[in-house]
C-alpha cells in the first residue's frame, strides 16, 4: 500500500533535492487527498446526474445540461490531482501517448461550453457532449496498459 501511495503521490525513492522536499512537507496528506479526490469526484457525478435531469426543463434545458455535463467532468477530473499533485497530473495528461486525447477533451469541453453560452445553438452543444463522452473515454482509456489497442481490435473485427 505504500508503494502504491508513493506512486500516485509522485514520490520517487532517489533524491530530488532541497526543494522536492519543501514541496513534500508542504502537501496533503493521503487521507486528506483521498477524501478531496472522493469529495471532487462525486460533485463530479453529481452535476453530471442535474444535467442529465435538467435536460428536460422546457427552452433551457439543453444549455444546462451541456454547462452542468461538462462542469461534472471538468470536476471529475479534476479529482484526480489530489492523488497525483497538479504538476505530475499536467506531466501526464500531456504525455506524447495521450497528447491528442487531451487536446480533445480540452477542445470538446470548451466547445461545448461555446454552443451553450454564446452561440446559443442546442444541437451543437448536444453533438459536443456525445463527443466530449467520446474523448474522455479515449483519454480515460490511454491510463490502461494495451486498452487503445484493445479497442482498436474489438472495432476493427466488428467492422470486418
Amino acid at each position: 500500500m505504500d508503494k502504491l501511495k508513493k506512486v500516485l503521490s509522485g514520490q520517487d525513492t532517489e533524491d530530488r533535492g532541497g526543494l522536492a522536499e519543501v514541496t513534500d512537507t508542504s502537501s496533503l496528506s493521503w487521507d486528506t487527498r483521498i477524501k478531496g479526490f472522493a469529495a471532487c469526484f462525486v460533485t463530479g457525478i453529481l452535476c453530471s446526474l442535474l444535467g442529465t435531469f435538467l435536460l428536460w426543463v422546457p427552452r433551457k434545458g439543453l444549455y444546462l445540461f451541456a454547462v452542468f455535463y461538462t462542469f461534472g467532468n471538468i470536476a471529475s477530473i479534476g479529482s484526480t490531482v489530489f492523488l497525483m499533485g497538479p504538476m505530475k497530473q499536467l506531466k501526464r495528461m500531456f504525455e506524447p501517448t495521450r497528447l491528442v486525447a487531451t487536446i480533445m477533451v480540452l477542445l470538446c469541453f470548451a466547445l461545448t461550453l461555446c454552443s451553450a453560452f454564446w452561440w446559443h445553438n442546442k444541437g451543437l452543444a448536444l453533438v459536443f457532449c456525445v463527443l466530449q463522452s467520446l474523448a474522455l473515454t479515449w483519454y480515460s482509456l490511454s491510463f490502461i496498459p494495451f486498452a487503445r489497442d484493445a479497442v482498436k481490435k474489438c472495432f476493427a473485427a466488428c467492422l470486418t
